[in-house]
């Protein structure tokens, strides 16, 4: 590997981000050192993916928590909280990570270390709850197995391996004969960009089509499953994504595809009833009007740019988790598998 997306530098109190917004073009790090900072880099999605929104803004509590005490930590705490919290509302690792920190460092008796081991616990999880979303992903895998990825869920959207192409790379990396096909992901280009990228990096055949192709390709090329990570699961399994994954499910049951979603446990929010409730952030129009500095629309045309879609649970096969596969009727599943949150992943 020749990139890292985040870093924790703990001598010098930097946080080292992967700018996304550059890539493939060009490998930059950011180096942070102020919650201010990281709450800009996940409004701009220099850092971006939901598990790593979480991991950075925990490592900006962590910025603003060390050299402090008492009250002046805990309100200082309180500020970076709210100003993290309103920097993207989709994504619910982000506020699955401030919570667990939250109930550390409001403890009148909360220390330092508690707060830093607290972070850095969250950081080792990821990686271990992925690996174990791959391990369970696999048993569902034919030797010769023909992936569709949406968006980009990879090792770049997480600490370490990924959640929906860590389950391509781990068959890869496991001798199973693998292709996958990529939506471009417009409109901001992340399966082009970035998951591209990252399986080029592992050497995992793929090619790029266009997010219009989808149920062609499913139609002509023998597509064995179609698997896209999420940013937030209601309890009912309805889950949010980048926008364009509701249209490639609805593609992947006209053809008879199984359609997985890649969720660690953290994505499942158990407090939003259904999809109808999970609030979609919508971005600049400019995202659309333009890709980079080139204009491709007509000078003041409108544009409409919701950031995410919800995929209804119908249209689910399972919902992969780190304790296994969460299939239909989602509500109880899931309710099941929220048994095992805390334990070790399995």
């Amino acid at each position: 590997m020749s990139f890292r997306a985040i870093e924790w530098r703990s001598e010098a109190g930097i946080l080292r981000l992967i700018d996304q917004k550059v890539l493939p073009g060009e490998t930059r790090y950011q180096e942070l050192t102020r919650v201010e900072e990281v709450a800009e880099a996940i409004r701009d999605m220099t850092v971006r993916g939901a598990p790593a929104i979480g991991v950075a803004a925990a490592f900006g509590i962590l910025m603003v928590s060390r050299g402090r005490e008492g009250d002046d930590r805990r309100r200082a705490l309180q500020s970076a909280d709210a100003l993290l919290r309103a920097s993207r509302p989709t994504a619910v690792n982000l506020f699955w990570a401030l919570d667990r920190l939250k109930a550390v460092w409001n403890r009148p008796e909360a220390t330092g270390p508690e707060i830093e081991a607290e972070v850095l616990a969250i950081e080792a999880e990821d990686v271990a709850v992925n690996r174990a979303i791959s391990k369970h992903a696999l048993t569902l895998c034919p030797q010769e197995v023909t992936f569709f990825h949406h968006c980009n869920t990879g090792s770049l959207a997480t600490v370490d391996l990924g959640t929906a192409p860590g389950v391509i790379r781990s068959a890869h990396e496991a001798g199973h004969k693998v292709m996958a096909y990529l939506d471009e992901t417009r409109p901001r280009l992340q399966g082009a960009k970035l998951s591209s990228f990252e399986l080029m990096q592992y050497g995992v055949p793929h090619a790029i089509v266009v997010d219009g192709a989808s149920a062609h390709v499913m139609r002509t090329r023998k597509v064995d499953m179609a698997i896209v990570g999420c940013d937030r699961v209601a309890a009912n399994g309805d889950t949010a994504n980048k926008i364009g994954t509701y249209n490639l499910a609805l593609a992947a049951q006209d053809n008879g595809v199984p359609f997985y979603v890649a969720a660690p446990m953290s994505t499942i929010d158990f407090d939003t009833p259904s999809g109808d409730d999970i609030e979609i952030e919508e971005r600049d129009a400019g995202e659309i009007t333009r890709i980079g500095d080139c204009e491709i629309a007509p000078p003041g045309a409108p544009a409409f740019n919701p950031a995410f879609d919800v995929t209804p649970n119908r249209l689910i096969s399972g919902i992969i988790t780190e304790y296994g596969i969460a299939r239909a009727p989602f509500g109880e599943s899931l309710a099941a598998l929220r048994s095992e949150i805390g334990k070790a992943p399995v």
